[in-house]
């Protein structure tokens, strides 16, 4: 169920949204234009996810990955509904993987079960949810969010998240290609330009 906060923010998120492509009309995206490659493979890593079970990365080679940080009582919340589209739409060829975070504005403070309950009743979500965790630079920092920040590890970013719902791209092959602000949604032009330009490459 949601909470009065969560339902304000599902109903009047087509206004959030349109304020903040507004004000960040110059949302920051980063692309690995050198296709720089990784230190550390991708496929080394493995994502814990929320009920105890682990995804080996090995197991997406061939597929793209779609990594972003999330949290429950968010501006961009409702952002899970759009993923779940793009994962529905691009299912063959992409993976969506989810991270709960607790990391910005305390918005994210319910257990792994009931992050996985309040995802799939409310936004419908069949893509993997990974275990809270805590994705900002810092010694706590989830591996999986280690390498995508750190360009030691993957070749060319050292961008962290700004805020919850921060998205990573990854290829085919395991490289690192792009980073995208919160406010670049997932069904939005600049994710579905990279997405094919990921496939022309």
């Amino acid at each position: 169920m949601l909470t009065a906060r969560q339902k304000i923010l599902k109903a009047i998120y087509p206004l959030f949204a349109l304020f903040s492509k507004l004000k960040n009309r110059k949302a920051k995206m980063l692309i690995n234009e050198n296709k720089a490659q990784p230190q550390k493979p991708f496929y080394d890593l493995t994502v814990m996810l929320n009920n105890g079970s682990s995804l080996p990365l090995t197991t997406l080679k061939g597929k793209k990955v779609l990594l972003v940080n999330t949290a429950s009582d968010c501006g961009y919340t409702p952002q899970y509904h759009h993923l779940e589209i793009l994962y529905k739409e691009n299912k063959d060829k992409l993976m969506v993987i989810a991270f709960p975070s607790n990391d910005f504005g305390e918005q994210e403070k319910g257990s792994d079960e009931a992050i996985a309950a309040f995802c799939k009743v409310n936004f419908g979500v069949t893509f993997p949810l990974a275990k809270k965790c805590t994705v900002i630079k810092s010694a706590g920092q989830d591996i999986i969010f280690k390498w995508l920040t750190d360009k030691t590890m993957n070749g060319w970013n050292d961008q962290a998240p700004v805020w919850n719902f921060t998205k990573y791209l990854v290829d085919e092959n395991g490289l690192l290609t792009h980073y995208f602000d919160p406010a670049v949604e997932p069904e939005s032009g600049e994710i579905k330009k990279a997405l094919e330009r990921m496939a022309n490459m």
